[in-house]
């Protein structure tokens, strides 16, 4: 019998199931590449956070080097180097960080070099001058301090004082009179810790070279220098914030989880739940999902649900079948075991004409079953009909059983059919069209009127005798197996059940149709790709 496989579609958006994998992957890749972005980002603002702190300290040592030289410069005249190239500005112009982790580190700072002269009187002076004010300032801000006069020889600092720094570039730099920064490779004594070694900024040290401007004239260079804030140390004394941003990706983690139970576990869950109340017996046909969110899981379920169905019907109709089955052999088979019973018994006594018409049943009985053994193979071959290639042509067809039926008394009556090419092989629709003109024969037609339309990517084909048609009673119970009206003149009941099962192979159907006078029946034919012009 037919199986309706239609299965209603889910009237939400479905995704793709290769696209959520996908950006659940990039995701869980992103997770990764954002902490390190994090990390960079984060260490670069160390970096530049250091710089700003050394150009303050800069700013601030500067002015106090402008000041001891007004102080002590007793001729009352410009001090220092003129710059001429510099541009004159009344306006405030700020010094920005210009030092980023994504230029190259540069080596260590090259050593002072010794120069034949010595720094003039004033810059001594006020080298000597601003010594306990860079004590001070180390011991608040640890940086490294080195007060350079306008020719780069150090005037004050730790070590090197009266060597020249003018050849490291930055320091060439800012007596241009422009300021500089460098990053710089730091040589520690101790080594790092391992934890540390993820860190870029561990063995850097932050050098700035600040000029000391006063109209246009260049009387010194503050350079300063000192090693950024540990990322690791400084994440351990921002903890608070740490965790909160722990806590955020653990939150997207969550939402990841929950985004893949969602869209892949819950809907396999639930068809597995299905299949186990089938199992069971609680459920007779597994149901489509409502709202199974991927395309895939959705034609997955869709294929379950129609599987189910026809396999549910399959069982339905193979219970009903073994039922007719049963009964259409009982009967004969029942009759001959009495008539073999009976001649068993009396035949001594049995008169020879009541002997003759117990033998005539039985041959009348055995001709039955061997008529519904051959066509329930029919039946058999037509379920599991694989469909061929092959085309067939109507009028062929009919042509080939025209003088056939003619001569058994079924006048085929056609014209003007479609010659057009069908999509079904040439045996196949000669066998459904004979087991129509047969059940016409049965029913006493003897004229056949035949037609054809095309409509859209089929041919309807109509088959109206003039018979004793179709009782309303009767209409729906045609295509049930092993019904017949006829059984007492060979009926077997299986005609048009053979004709519905070779044109559902072929994607064809059948239907029993209104009519005043005799039995109409409508085949739907495919139209093969030839006739739709492809």
């Amino acid at each position: 019998m037919p199986v309706d496989a239609g299965l209603p579609t889910p009237s939400r958006r479905l995704f793709r199931l290769r696209n959520i994998l996908l950006i659940v992957m990039l995701m869980v890749l992103a997770l990764p590449l954002g902490g390190l972005y994090f990390f960079r980002i984060y260490e670069n603002e160390l970096v530049q956070q250091t710089e700003r702190e050394l150009i303050s300290q800069s700013a601030v040592l500067s002015a106090v080097f402008r000041q001891l030289v007004r102080n002590h410069n007793h001729q009352k005249n410009t001090y220092g180097k003129p710059l001429a190239s510099l541009p004159e500005s009344d306006s405030y112009e700020p010094v920005v960080p210009v030092l980023s982790l994504i230029n190259p580190v540069q080596p260590p700072r090259p050593d002072a070099q010794p120069l034949p002269f010595i720094a003039d009187e004033l810059a001594q002076h006020v080298g000597e001058m601003m010594r306990p004010v860079m004590s001070d300032t180390q011991h608040i801000t640890l940086s490294g301090i080195l007060i350079l006069d306008m020719n780069g020889t150090v005037i004050a600092g730790r070590e090197g004082v009266g060597l020249s720094l003018a050849q490291v570039p930055e320091v060439r730099r800012a007596l241009d009179g422009y300021y500089a920064g460098a990053i710089r490779q730091r040589i520690s004594d101790e080594p790092p810790p391992p934890l540390y070694s993820i860190s870029r900024g561990t063995n850097i040290r932050v050098f700035v070279a600040f000029p000391v401007l006063e109209d246009r004239h260049l009387q010194g260079v503050i350079y300063l220098s000192r090693t950024p804030d540990n990322i690791l140390r400084h994440l351990f004394e921002v903890r608070k914030r740490v965790l909160v941003a722990f806590i955020g990706l653990l939150a997207i983690v969550v939402l990841l989880v929950l985004l893949v139970s969602s869209t892949i576990s819950r809907p396999i869950r639930e068809l597995i739940r299905q299949t186990e109340r089938i199992k069971q017996g609680e459920q007779k046909r597994l149901e489509a999902l409502k709202n199974p969110v991927t395309y895939e899981i959705a034609q997955l379920s869709e294929s379950f649900a129609s599987l189910s169905s026809a396999l549910a019907e399959r069982t339905d109709y193979i219970q009903r079948f073994a039922t007719h089955v049963s009964h259409e052999f009982k009967t004969p088979l029942t009759s001959m075991q009495g008539a073999l019973e009976l001649l068993q018994d009396h035949s001594d006594t049995m008169p020879g004409e009541q002997r003759q018409r117990f033998i005539d049943n039985l041959l009348v009985d055995a001709q039955r079953l061997r008529q519904l053994v051959n066509r329930l193979l029919e039946l058999a071959r037509a379920d599991v009909l694989e469909p061929s290639d092959e085309d067939s042509n109507l009028p062929a067809v009919l042509d080939a059983l025209q003088n056939r039926y003619l001569e058994r008394g079924l006048q085929l009556h056609y014209h003007s059919l479609p010659d057009t090419t069908l999509a079904i092989a040439p045996d196949a629709l000669d066998m459904a069209l004979i087991n129509l003109f047969e059940n016409s024969l049965q029913h006493e037609a003897s004229r056949m009127e035949i037609s054809a339309v095309i409509y859209e990517n089929s041919l309807r084909l109509s088959l109206h005798d003039n018979g004793t048609g179709v009782s309303p009673a009767n209409r729906n119970k045609i295509f049930t197996p092993f019904f017949t009206t006829r059984r007492n003149t060979g009926g077997t009941g299986l005609g048009l059940e053979i004709t519905l099962s070779l044109l559902k192979a072929y994607g064809g159907k059948i239907e029993l149709a209104e009519s005043g006078q005799g039995a109409l029946f409508v085949l739907s034919l495919p139209l093969s790709n030839r006739s739709k012009g492809f």
